[in-house]
C-alpha cells in the first residue's frame, strides 16, 4: 500500500476529533462573548426591554491563537461604547481552563472541579457561576453528541500505533499502552478511535461512547507495529 508509512499523527490531524477541540473552544468563546455583551447592554442579543444600555451593530473579526489552533472570533460591536472579549488577554488562564474542560468531556465527563477553574478564569469578567454551569453543560452535550455519531458505510484502511504512558491505578503507579486506531473511509475521511490496553498486557479496548452504534465494514488493508493482528483484515 502506498501510503502505509503516512505517520499516525498527520491521520489523526486530519480526523474529526483533532477539530472537536478547535470547535468547542470556537463554539465557547461565542457564548462567552454574547453573556459579556449581554451584561454591558443590559440585555440578551435581539431582546427588547427598557433596561437596554446600547445598541448592537454587527461583528468585527479577529483571529484567536490556541493550543487548539487558529478560532476566527466574531466580535460584537456596539453603537455606543466598545467591546473586547476579555479571555484572549494573555495574561488570564481562560483558555486553559476552557481547554480542560473540553477535554474532560471528551475522555470521562466534565468533574466539578473543571466547572470551578473556568468559574474562576472568568472571574471578574462579569459572567455568573451559573452561566458558567450552563455553558459546561453545554459543552458537555455537544461532545457526547460528537461522540455519539453514527460511524456507517467502508472503512478500507486502519491505521494503528501506540504510546506508552505513566498512571496512577490502585494508588500505584503503572505503565499503560495508549493505542489509537485510525480508520479511513473510501471518501478518504478520517475518524479516530481510541483504545486502552492494560499494563499487565491483556487487552482492554475501550470505546468513546457508552452506548452502542452501528458497526461499519471491516478493513481490507491494516497497518500497525510489529505484532499486532489486524482482525478482518486481508492479513
Amino acid at each position: 500500500m502506498t501510503d502505509a508509512m503516512m505517520s499516525l499523527r498527520t491521520l489523526a490531524e486530519k480526523s474529526a476529533d483533532a477539530d472537536v477541540l478547535r470547535e468547542m473552544i470556537d463554539f465557547a468563546a461565542q457564548r462567552l462573548m454574547e453573556l459579556e455583551v449581554a451584561g454591558l447592554t443590559g440585555a440578551a442579543h435581539g431582546e427588547k426591554t427598557p433596561e437596554r444600555l446600547a445598541q448592537r451593530n454587527g461583528y468585527r473579526d479577529r483571529d484567536w491563537q490556541t493550543r487548539a489552533g487558529t478560532v476566527e472570533l466574531r466580535i460584537p460591536k456596539l453603537r455606543t461604547g466598545s467591546y473586547f472579549p476579555s479571555f484572549p488577554e494573555p495574561r488570564r488562564m481562560t483558555e486553559k481552563a476552557l481547554t480542560a474542560v473540553i477535554q474532560e468531556a471528551y475522555i470521562q465527563g466534565i468533574s466539578t472541579r473543571a466547572v470551578d477553574n473556568l468559574i474562576q478564569a472568568m472571574g471578574g469578567t462579569g459572567i455568573s457561576k451559573s452561566q458558567v454551569s450552563r455553558l459546561c453543560q453545554e459543552i458537555d452535550e455537544r461532545v457526547n453528541a460528537f461522540l455519539e455519531r453514527p460511524i456507517e458505510g467502508e472503512w478500507p484502511y486502519l491505521w494503528i500505533d501506540a504510546t506508552y504512558v505513566n498512571v496512577r491505578q490502585d494508588h500505584r503507579i503503572v505503565s499503560v499502552a495508549v493505542i489509537v486506531a485510525v480508520g479511513v473511509n473510501a471518501d478518504g475521511r478520517c475518524e479516530g478511535a481510541p483504545i486502552v490496553a492494560c499494563h499487565d498486557g491483556n487487552p482492554c479496548w475501550a470505546t468513546t461512547s457508552t452506548r452502542p452504534r452501528p458497526r461499519p465494514s471491516g478493513p481490507s488493508s491494516c497497518a500497525s507495529w510489529p505484532g499486532a493482528v489486524c482482525a478482518g483484515s486481508s492479513w
